[in-house]
């Protein structure tokens, strides 16, 4: 069987939610599953409280499930595809580029079910309450319950917080995550509360984000990945033209050897890197163990538009 594991802005640009051209994507949206977070004052400084930098330095990605999209029997007709994915090796390299993705990009942290502390990514993005952060569906909940003591830190910077800690009030993530963890479908948002009487994104400014776009685009995938070679002490990029998924996903693929803990870090169309801004696409979510230069991101379609928009129109208290 192939396994899979998990990768585990001072001005804001404009919100681009665009209408879906099919008839198709004009159909109703599901609902996405919802769970309150720390949506109590109290709640909200005892996980403050909880996150030390001890505990952040010492948390460790997720191993999220394998894919439901093939069987045991299916395994050797992805091995060309494997050799390929070697000899086009283009590995990660920090982002020193600076600008709004440097502050609207950071890390999450969460304790799971077990009590296991671990770390994502995910991005800070326009939207109506100001206060919602794109990630990936296993950065939200993960074999059948949604985690705890969730917090982003956007701009983290070799254990520095910049711009301080964002506990959540609300998870979110799509009813194919929630029900069955479908890859296809890893997707989640958080609303988080005010710090010091500011939003998120009026403190780091936000990312735009595109839902029921064309496949095979150019695009930039940002993430903290914190198992070897990398550490998660700082931002990464890769860059490239998307593939899709040859293994029967209906995911998207970049070529990025970025490695647990970057899950849920964003996938931006027409990222401009002088100003670090773009429009987000997709998040980083999983990848074949054949293939671990292969980066693969969930399609931003119905489902991931409806977690976007339920949480911006959430109360983030």
């Amino acid at each position: 069987m192939h396994h899979r594991f998990a990768l585990l802005s001072a001005a804001a640009v404009i919100t681009v939610t665009l209408a879906p051209a099919s008839a198709e994507a004009h159909a109703v949206r599901p609902k996405p599953a919802q769970r309150a977070a720390a949506d109590t004052a109290a709640e909200r400084r005892q996980v403050l409280t909880y996150w030390t930098e001890g505990r952040m330095e010492a948390a460790r990605p997720l191993q999220a499930p394998a894919p439901k999209t093939r069987t045991a029997d299916e395994p050797e007709q992805g091995a060309p595809f494997a050799r390929e994915a070697q000899a086009a090796r283009t590995p990660g390299e920090a982002w020193t580029g600076g600008g709004a993705v440097a502050r609207t990009t950071g890390r999450i942290f969460f304790t799971t079910a077990t009590g296991r502390n671990s770390s994502c990514s995910g991005t800070a993005v326009t939207s109506a309450n100001k206060s919602v952060v794109l990630t990936a569906g296993h950065c939200v909940k993960m074999n059948g319950a949604f985690h705890t003591n969730w917090v982003f830190v956007p701009g983290y910077d070799r254990g520095s917080r910049p711009f301080g800690t964002w506990p959540a009030t609300r998870l979110l993530t799509t009813p194919q995550w929630n029900a069955r963890e479908d890859v296809g479908f890893d997707v989640a948002a958080a609303v988080v509360a005010p710090v010091d009487g500011r939003t998120l994104v009026d403190a780091v400014g936000g990312q735009g984000v595109a839902f029921n776009q064309p496949r095979r685009q150019q695009l930039y995938a940002f993430g903290y990945p914190a198992l070897a070679p990398y550490d998660g002490s700082k931002l990464i990029h890769c860059s490239g033209r998307a593939f899709d998924d040859f293994m029967g996903s209906d995911d998207l693929v970049l070529t990025c050897n970025m490695t647990g803990g970057s899950s849920g870090g964003p996938w931006m169309l027409n990222f401009n890197e002088s100003t670090g801004l773009g429009t987000q696409n997709s998040v980083n979510s999983f990848k074949y163990s054949f293939a671990p230069d292969w980066m693969l991101g969930p399609y931003f379609g119905n489902e991931a538009q409806a977690v976007y928009q339920s949480a911006q129109t959430a109360n983030a208290l």
